[in-house]
């Protein structure tokens, strides 16, 4: 099952992070969360995994948009 769209990048995962994330501010989005999945299950759980992190971004023209026409779509959003 798919729930996404996946590009391989031949970068170092810290390096891949830092270009996404430029490439997302180059078309206005910001990152408002970051979350550190290997991290957080290694704390919770003492599981190892491979690197894997979550990136919250949102354009805030377009999230005000959004958010006029069907305020519940919020749910979505990783921050308002």
């Amino acid at each position: 099952m798919s729930y996404g769209h996946t590009i391989t990048l031949g970068l170092p995962f810290q390096d891949a992070i830092a270009r996404v994330k430029d490439a997302f501010g180059a078309q206005g989005f910001g990152t408002l969360t970051e979350i550190d999945v290997q991290a957080t299950l290694k704390q919770k759980l003492g599981h190892d995994t491979d690197p894997y992190v979550i990136l919250g971004t949102c354009n805030p023209q377009l999230a005000h948009q959004a958010l006029q026409l069907e305020p519940e779509i919020g749910l979505c959003c990783p921050a308002t």
